[in-house]
């Protein structure tokens, strides 16, 4: 399991809303944080720290949150704050423009300048009730970020699209990394990490039209993040081989074949998509609620359509037959 659960269930109603803003506060640069719900306050977050990068879903009622230029001043911990909205409305004031933001947009805010984002549209159809904010925050060091400030700066307080190209590729691994939290082991997390920035790198040249700005290696780790997300995506696809992963990337297989290893310490596609495939089935088999699934359908959820090739694939990685691994996993948690 990646990243630690807070919900404000956890804590006595009458301390939630401080507890919130203080969990808050210590995870992203210090801002004034209000609420016109703050007697019955609820929200709950999931923080994942992937090396460098921290993402966290979260939802909440509705809630304002003010980066004065004194707290600014105060603390500045050189972030960029992009924010998927799953749920929800907000509006943001920043870096000179005003903007509103629904389901699928992303907005990105800098830590060094001044801030007012605040619920927008928030209460239920009948006016009677408040509708929750959903989402996911990301928080990345600026230092790491191939593009010149200047640049990035153009992206501030502005409504971003994330249903398109590398928009939608960096929306839907952030909404994937929420559902598969449970189940990625922690040594995972600086690889999703990586994949995080690089396709957030990705999206912003893209935006700027600056993708000739990052260096060839940039560009390289840039599409073999992007191919790997594929990869993940489509590992139920018995279908999935090299020829159609380079043909769907619009590049050769000898360039696919030399630029993936480079960034899987040798591993070849064919090898790196056995693997996730494995961990994929090894997992399943390792789940109680999975138990009554047919060892061949595990295989088949994975994209391995062959029992026999599945068996002695699993036996050559784990030691164990998927049997009688099914059966220790299963026994252990007893």
């Amino acid at each position: 399991m990646i990243g630690t659960v807070f919900r404000t269930g956890d804590v006595p109603s009458s301390d939630r809303f401080d507890h919130w803003r203080d969990m808050v506060g210590r995870m992203r640069s210090p801002s004034d944080i209000t609420s016109a719900h703050a007697a019955d306050f609820w929200a709950r977050s999931r923080v994942m720290e992937l090396g460098s990068v921290t993402v966290w879903p979260t939802s909440f009622l509705p809630t304002r949150y003010r980066r004065s230029p004194r707290l600014v001043r105060e603390s500045d911990p050189e972030l960029y704050h992009l924010t998927l909205l799953i749920d929800g409305g907000l509006a943001l004031d920043h870096a000179g423009r005003t903007a509103s933001f629904g389901p699928r947009d992303l907005h990105l805010t800098d830590s060094s300048l001044p801030y007012d984002l605040r619920p927008y549209g928030t209460r239920s159809a009948d006016g009677t009730r408040p509708c929750a904010v959903r989402g996911v925050g990301v928080d990345l060091p600026k230092a790491l970020l191939p593009l010149p400030p200047h640049r990035m700066r153009e992206l501030l307080g502005r409504g971003l699209p994330g249903r398109e190209g590398f928009g939608a590729l960096l929306a839907d691994f952030l909404v994937g990394l929420e559902r598969q939290a449970d189940t990625l082991p922690p040594s995972d997390a600086p690889r999703l990490g990586g994949v995080v920035l690089d396709l957030f790198s990705a999206w912003c040249a893209q935006l700027l039209d600056t993708e000739p700005d990052l260096t060839p290696e940039s560009r390289q780790q840039v599409l073999a993040r992007h191919i790997q997300a594929f990869i993940r995506q489509n590992l139920h696809d018995p279908d999935l081989t090299p020829p159609v992963i380079a043909a769907a990337h619009h590049i050769s297989l000898s360039y696919l074949h030399r630029i993936f290893p480079q960034q899987t310490q040798g591993e070849t596609v064919a090898a790196w998509i056995r693997g996730r495939r494995l961990e994929g089935a090894a997992r399943d088999l390792a789940n109680p609620s999975a138990h009554t699934l047919p060892i061949h359908a595990v295989a088949a959820r994975w994209g391995i359509s062959r029992a026999s090739d599945f068996t002695r694939a699993f036996r050559a990685a784990y030691g164990l037959s998927p049997k009688e691994y099914r059966h220790r996993a299963l026994t252990r948690g007893q």
